[in-house]
């Protein structure tokens, strides 16, 4: 797959005019990817030619989606907004090698020409007028390659196999604008060229893209590197993947509490296999990736996969590094947070039933707050009649305890059902309920081992005295 003289070069060059987009982030992973396993090099470049759309912010958050999702690069990131000069050097080469030519034709001349086209059942393309043009002309003008007209233009792509383009589908391609300001398509070839990429690995809605740019390097006397386009991502109902699907935004992963391995793992598997393996570990991405096995077709974006494989990385993430993800979403609800070995047995508690940081936030906060909120159907349905004579005598029996440890608390309880005939579950709901709010907990001999003989009497005696 490699060109065997050269040092292998890939790149992620996302447009500024958007968060880093789901879609986008696969393509710098699998950039990343083989830049890794073929220990090459991996570049960052901002093509932000678009200055209308193009703003800091959103290369602010490109750059801050790459750093949470650790997929770090080598050079850059580079911007086109600062190599103007460099493109416009050689848009005059091409000019003076007649390869390219100004075209003074008006929007309005435009659009008229290709309305006569499509009524004429022809395909809505330039038609070349300029190309006879003066040249000389002193009025607004964009320039344009001049584009073979006879023949055809082959891609190797090395997902797709060969697709070939007939060049009389092609039009002569805006390479600079009428405001003087070069185009997307002309810079992204000279920077690729400059900076000897060897692989362009990018989304397949740049297909159409290809031939055109294949022409302009064998136009300059450049080598065309290898060429992959990527199959689209679609949501659930076979669309293409967009805001109704969910968030597509990388950083509103990082809002909801997925962490960072999870959406990698997540997003290598679209499109991609290796066996029936579903859980990968970076250095595995890195060792089994290859363009062989992305599939040809669009793959599907499933949030319930994803939700899944956070979880598994939530259980499987040591206590102190998930202290460390969940603060910022405790410290959001207010809450104070010491990383000591309490809290690091609560995590260990909890996290098995979290599938987000939300939701390990959420199961955390009854630990930390006295400020228990109890919802009134809970309420009526496990503090009455029944329960509350229950739960002093559990407050009585707990209060003479000497040695706090979790087998005591279990047989305390259990011995206090025992001598009234009941069940466990007579007790553990009314409980969960009185100390953490909910229904849902870690067992509750734990939790009260957890809270501790002060904080559960507390909660008990408000409850039991109310």
């Amino acid at each position: 797959m490699t060109k065997e003289t050269k040092t292998p070069r890939f790149r992620f060059a996302p447009s500024p005019t958007g968060h880093l987009h789901i879609g986008g982030a696969r393509t710098a992973l699998f950039n990343w990817l083989l830049a890794r396993q073929m220990k090459g090099t991996f570049i960052l470049r901002i093509e932000d030619t678009d200055r209308e759309r193009s703003t800091e912010e959103y290369v602010r958050s490109i750059i801050e989606g790459m750093e949470w999702l650790r997929l770090d690069w080598d050079e850059g990131p580079y911007h086109q907004v600062e190599r103007m000069d460099l493109y416009k050097s050689y848009i005059e080469k091409l000019l003076t090698t007649n390869h390219a030519y100004k075209c003074f034709c008006t929007p309005e001349e435009l659009d008229e020409r290709k309305k006569v086209m499509i009524a004429a059942g022809k395909k809505a393309k330039y038609d070349g007028h300029c190309r006879q043009a003066d040249q000389t002309q002193n009025k607004k003008h964009c320039i344009r390659f001049l584009t073979a007209e006879a023949g055809s233009t082959l891609v190797k792509d090395l997902i797709k196999g060969d697709v070939l383009f007939e060049n009389t589908e092609l039009d002569d391609l805006v390479i600079q604008r009428s405001d003087g300001v070069p185009t997307y398509n002309f810079c992204v070839v000279i920077d690729d060229a400059l900076m000897h990429m060897t692989h362009i690995i990018r989304g397949d809605d740049h297909l159409n893209n290809t031939p055109r740019q294949i022409q302009l390097y064998q136009a300059l006397g450049f080598e065309p590197p290898l060429f992959a386009h990527l199959p689209m991502i679609f949501g659930q109902d076979k669309t293409r993947l967009s805001k109704r699907h969910g968030a597509t935004s990388v950083l509103a992963y990082r809002e909801m509490g997925y962490l960072p391995d999870a959406l990698i793992n997540f997003l290598s598997r679209i499109g991609w296999s290796h066996g029936d393996q579903e859980i990968f570990s970076r250095e595995e991405l890195i060792q089994y990736f290859s363009l062989e096995n992305v599939g040809k077709s669009g793959g599907v974006f499933n949030q319930e996969k994803l939700l899944w494989l956070n979880a598994h990385y939530l259980k499987t993430t040591d206590d102190k590094t998930l202290v460390a993800l969940v603060t910022p979403f405790l410290e959001g609800e207010g809450l104070r947070v010491i990383p000591n070995d309490f809290l690091f047995k609560c995590i260990h508690a909890v996290k098995d039933r979290a599938r987000t940081l939300i939701e390990l936030s959420n199961s955390l906060r009854f630990f930390l707050t006295d400020d228990i909120v109890i919802d009134e159907k809970l309420a009526t349905k496990f503090l009455n009649e029944k329960s509350i004579p229950l739960l002093k005598e559990v407050e009585s029996r707990i209060s003479q305890l000497s040695v706090f440890e979790e087998a005591t608390i279990k047989a305390t309880i259990e011995s206090l059902l025992t001598e009234k005939g009941l069940k466990l579950g007579d007790a553990a709901q009314p409980l969960r309920v009185v100390l953490t709010g909910s229904t849902v907990s870690p067992g509750i001999f734990e939790v009260i081992h957890l809270l501790g003989k002060e904080k559960t009497l507390h909660r008990l005696h408000k409850i039991v005295t109310s």
